[in-house]
């Protein structure tokens, strides 16, 4: 039409046409949050009853069951999933505007387990979105402050303005009403503690061989004070609810990648891991316990619970019953700290169920750990430094002792971690602390946990006649931290062997066999034992304990012997003092009884008669558990030793071999003298200046 101007000229018609849809979305958009809002104003109105019983006075945090939520309104629930940030802020401000509270945070609990998801099947569709996951908490930051809000004066007209702080870089005003740009003055800053946590999948939840995910996680506000932070530490188990985000990535060149990380804005974090110490008991269930407790076989009855699908070991299984109670952990007058842990290690022969009786006690401890030495590094097993993308720093990642603090860590095939991890157990088995110094890091870490080993013999038989350091690889220290050692040997017997045949096929006739005490209840039993329950010893326990140990250290010394053999030193008192209080808190008893130390003692003789026992002397001798030579050994060396050094007087410096057989004709074999020549070369007593002579340094 002449005249007229065609606003739309030179504009398509898919354009005109996306003018008119956008403008009818933001009208479509603006309806639908005016029935979301209305939506949850009657939610809110329906259960403020509920929720103000779950608010929380102090930090003003309101807790909403997603399931009911659903039942009551399906469209605000599907809107919390999809759009959970907008959906979340007009819960807040409904909840606000009915005056429950003031400033409120929202956080949902009993989500639906449709809305589930692994770890490794997050994909960019699932962006902005409330998404649930659980697994294993890897590694944490410090908490440190955030700005949400920071306020500015003009210096020009004096003018308070304030800026969201949304972004990751801080900002700053643009410009003021008057005019002015830039040159603002910071009047204040909000601020709210923030974490970061690493999250990963729990290796229960993968199958084959898949290599577990991990995803970023922030919590900030409530969800980082310290009574929250003290059960997401690492290795603590944890269900997440958040919202999916994308995190730019910086490129070292400035700019950001076309490449995103993902992370979760956290909602909520619920613990699910709990040690010994911090499961729940009722009424009901401290009932149902003392009732167990009154029993006369109460022992039996739990003893037999452990791995009832492994036939005997009855000695072996009361030691893990004892280890899963504990000792109790005191502070001397110097300051220092006496563990309550029971260290275990089984020797074994191969198929003799070492790795199934390591897999039921890790699933049986509430923190349990379970890990193979062959795969295990001493930072594995410990504690490491890492590098935090994040904070452009370092950071700990613990190691599955620290993860197990307060519980049991299971270590399979132990003899074949290298040996400076080995090393590395030290100071966590008996100091109970991981201790870091690396990469500017200083730390120090707890591991107040209980070790629970098994090692194959070099040879792969035990052979009882050699020492434990003879026939694994682990360094004597090592060996000495444990307090009971066992041997498992696979020995053709009639009887047993027709019992352990009967028992395997009988489980794969009919159902599993259960343990005599449901899991639950036996769990409850021990948490009950271990928070309620530090035995004191009596004067008769004392009595018992120091009767044993100073009768068995003070044995005659044997006849031609210029050594007495070390039956069992103070070590092994202490494991004494803590098994006999483990005993006493399987009881619920207040004190350690006589009874309480003959258990211990029962025990303890046991596993000396297996690995401890010299042929020779027909006695104990310590150092065949962890020495490098028994004192049968020793004294032979010490005679070889002494005839060297008087037959260099008589003869002159170098010695030939014929002259040491001469001289011993009687006393010692020549296989013996051999091996203690041997032993003295590699102690650097005597040195071989030619073939078959011999002189002392």
């Amino acid at each position: 039409m002449d005249g007229e101007i065609d606003f739309n000229e030179g504009i398509g018609d898919d354009e005109i046409y996306s003018e008119k849809e956008e403008f009818k979305d933001i009208n479509d958009f603006n309806q639908e949050r005016e029935e979301l809002i209305l939506e949850g104003k009657k939610f809110i109105e329906a259960y403020k009853k509920n929720l103000k019983s779950s608010l929380r006075n102090e930090n003003s945090v309101i807790y909403i069951d997603f399931q009911e939520m659903a039942e009551h309104s399906p469209i605000l629930a599907e809107e919390v999933i999809k759009r959970p940030d907008e959906t979340v802020q007009i819960l807040e401000m409904a909840i606000e505007e009915i005056g429950l509270a003031e400033k409120v945070r929202v956080r949902f609990f009993n989500v639906s387990k449709s809305h589930d998801i692994m770890i490794r099947n997050i994909r960019a569709k699932h962006l902005n979105e409330m998404l649930v996951m659980e697994g294993i908490i890897r590694q944490s930051s410090d908490v440190r402050p955030q700005v949400v809000n920071a306020k500015f004066e003009c210096p020009s007209c004096g003018t308070i303005i304030s800026v969201l702080q949304i972004e990751k870089k801080f900002r700053e005003p643009s410009r003021c009403s008057c005019g002015r740009r830039g040159g603002f003055r910071v009047l204040s800053k909000e601020m709210v503690d923030t974490q970061r946590l690493v999250i990963e999948e729990a290796p229960d939840m993968l199958s084959g061989g898949a290599q577990p995910k991990r995803i970023n996680v922030f919590v900030k506000e409530d969800l980082v004070d310290p009574k929250m932070e003290e059960r997401t530490t690492p290795g603590s188990r944890a269900k997440v609810i958040g919202v999916l985000k994308e995190v730019p990535v910086p490129l070292p060149s400035g700019g950001l990648s076309t490449r995103f990380e993902l992370a979760i804005e956290v909602n909520n974090i619920i613990p699910l891991e709990e040690t010994f110490e911090e499961l729940d008991i009722s009424e009901e269930d401290e009932e149902h316990i003392q009732q167990l407790a009154a029993k006369p076989n109460i022992i039996q009855l739990l003893r037999d619970s452990i791995a009832p699908s492994v036939w005997g070991y009855e000695e072996i299984k009361s030691s893990l019953l004892l280890q899963l109670f504990g000792g109790v952990q005191k502070q001397k007058k110097d300051g220092q700290k006496s563990r309550g842990d029971i260290h275990i290690m089984m020797i074994g022969d191969p198929g003799v169920a070492k790795s199934v009786i390591l897999g039921f006690m890790a699933n049986i401890s509430p923190k349990g750990r379970y890990v193979v030495g062959k795969s295990t590094s001493g930072a594995g097993l410990t504690a490491s430094v890492v590098r935090d993308e994040y904070l452009k720093g370092w950071s700990l990642e613990a190691g599955a002792m620290v993860l197990a603090n307060k519980g049991l860590v299971c270590i399979d095939e132990l003899e074949k971690m290298a040996e400076q991890d080995q090393s590395s157990m030290h100071e966590a088995m008996e100091q109970q602390t991981v201790t870091i110094n690396k990469a500017n890091v200083q730390a120090t870490l707890n591991a107040q946990t209980s070790v629970l080993a098994a090692a194959n013999p070099k040879f792969g038989r035990f052979d009882p006649n050699q020492g434990i350091p003879q026939q694994i690889n682990l360094p004597p220290a090592l060996i000495n931290r444990f307090d009971v050692i066992f041997t498992l040997r696979d020995m053709p017997n009639i009887e047993n062997d027709t019992k352990v045949a009967n028992h395997i096929l009988e489980e794969h006739q009919t159902e599993a066999k259960e343990m005599l005490i449901e899991k639950g209840l036996f769990m409850k039993y021990v948490a009950y034992a271990r928070q309620k329950v530090k035995p004191h010893l009596t004067d008769a326990a004392v009595k018992k304990m120091r009767d044993f140990y100073v009768n068995l250290r003070n044995h005659a010394v044997v006849e031609g012997q210029e050594m007495r053999t070390i039956p069992i030193s103070a070590r092994q008192l202490n494991s004494l003092i803590r098994m006999s209080e483990a005993a006493a808190r399987i009881r619920l008893s207040e004190f350690v009884e006589e009874k309480d130390a003959i258990v211990a003692i029962n025990l303890l003789e046991y596993y000396l008669r297996q690995t401890g026992y010299d042929e020779e002397t027909g006695q104990f001798d310590i150092d065949k558990i962890s020495g490098t030579m028994k004192a049968s050994q020793r004294n032979k060396v010490y005679i070889v030793r002494d005839t060297i050094s008087t037959l260099s007087q008589e003869i002159g410096e170098i010695v030939p071999f014929e002259k040491i057989m001469e001289k011993l004709e009687g006393k010692l074999t020549e296989a013996e003298i051999e091996e203690s020549l041997q032993k003295l070369k590699e102690k650097g007593d005597i040195f071989s200046p030619r073939n078959g002579h011999y002189q002392r340094m």
